[in-house]
């Protein structure tokens, strides 16, 4: 899945947020599976850009229900 910077978050629906977050969430948890299996990743800075496509989400679900 692709990394979602926040102008793309913004013209996500609210189903869509949650559906994208879900699969972030989802493919974050066999990431750190991996690396907690004593593997590694094939690139180990998704990590790192998963969590932060993740904190872009919940920072616009945030502000949506603010509004």
């Amino acid at each position: 899945m692709a990394i979602l910077r926040a102008q793309d978050v913004r013209q996500l629906s609210d189903v869509e947020l949650v559906e994208q977050m879900e699969k972030l969430r989802m493919e974050l948890i066999q990431n750190y599976g991996k690396v907690s299996a004593g593997g590694s990743t094939e690139n180990p800075g998704r990590i790192h850009e998963i969590r932060k496509t993740i904190a872009r989400m919940k920072t616009e679900q945030n502000q949506r229900s603010r509004s």
